[in-house]
């Protein structure tokens, strides 16, 4: 080995603690800022519940009631809900989560196939991340613990666009709903889960990615919101929800074992 090599080794060994603990700092500030985020818009949308039905209210299309209407009752329909397009452009939003998740599962299983020299630990890593921030997030913190618990009726379900039910604002309790309710979006937590996905991917094909991803992650939340099926405050949060479970996960991914086996190499 060459003198100038050995200094090289040396060097790389030196600086790479000092990325590692550049990298786990930048996802635990990641994390934080985004759970501010989170709880700010929270108290937004709390504090201030008109914004959801008035949001709601401009694709909603009014119409003549066939029968008396209850105090408060408005009759009618959201429009985009009914469009053949738009319904198939949801099924294809909705589909494409489980669709991606599969394909990183084989390419996880497919990680561990190799061993010593040939196993990409990194890539391992990322995989990991990202099909665990699917299950905790959209899976179990969305699907099944607020979704099943918060009780708040959907747009359509509710006295303002045609339903039969309060309207209640973001993080009440107070609702009646049953089950599958409207706080928040498993929707759009899918699709803040597959935005999230563009950072574990490598240059140049992120840039590549990160229009369709991105337009993907809007669109999706976009469409429940035109269908009734979630008011705007649903699909917000839904949304930050997966991109806070991903980031604490990145960084508890950095762990402080790999920092100490970084500086015994």
């Amino acid at each position: 080995m060459t003198g100038h090599e050995s200094t090289l080794i040396s060097t790389l060994k030196a600086t790479g603690p000092r990325v590692f603990l550049r990298r786990r700092r930048a996802a635990w500030d990641a994390f934080w800022v985004l759970l501010g985020l989170w709880g700010v818009s929270l108290a937004l949308f709390n504090t201030f519940p008109q914004i959801d039905p008035y949001v709601s209210a401009h694709f909603f299309v009014r119409e003549a009631c066939s029968t008396a209407p209850a105090i408060g009752e408005n009759c009618g329909h959201f429009p985009y809900r009914q469009d053949p397009f738009f319904q198939l452009l949801r099924t294809l939003f909705l589909r494409l989560p489980s669709v991606v998740a599969v394909v990183l599962l084989w390419k996880l299983l497919d990680c561990y196939g190799h061993h010593g020299a040939t196993f990409n630990a990194e890539r391992a890593r990322a995989l990991k991340v990202a099909l665990a921030s699917l299950v905790i997030g959209p899976i179990v913190l969305v699907n099944s613990i607020l979704k099943s618990y918060w009780g708040r009726p959907r747009p359509s379900e509710t006295l303002d666009f045609g339903g039969h039910f309060d309207f209640v604002q973001a993080g009440s309790m107070a609702g009646k709903c049953l089950s599958n309710c409207s706080f928040v979006s498993g929707e759009a937590a899918g699709a803040g889960w597959l935005f999230c996905l563009v950072l574990l991917v490598p240059q140049p094909l992120r840039s590549a990615l990160l229009p369709p991803l991105a337009t993907i992650s809007l669109l999706a939340p976009a469409l429940r919101v035109a269908f009734g099926a979630h008011y705007l405050s649903d699909v917000v949060l839904g949304w930050l929800s997966s991109l806070v479970v991903f980031a604490g996960l990145l960084a508890l991914a950095d762990s402080p074992q790999r920092e100490k086996k970084l500086k015994i190499e």
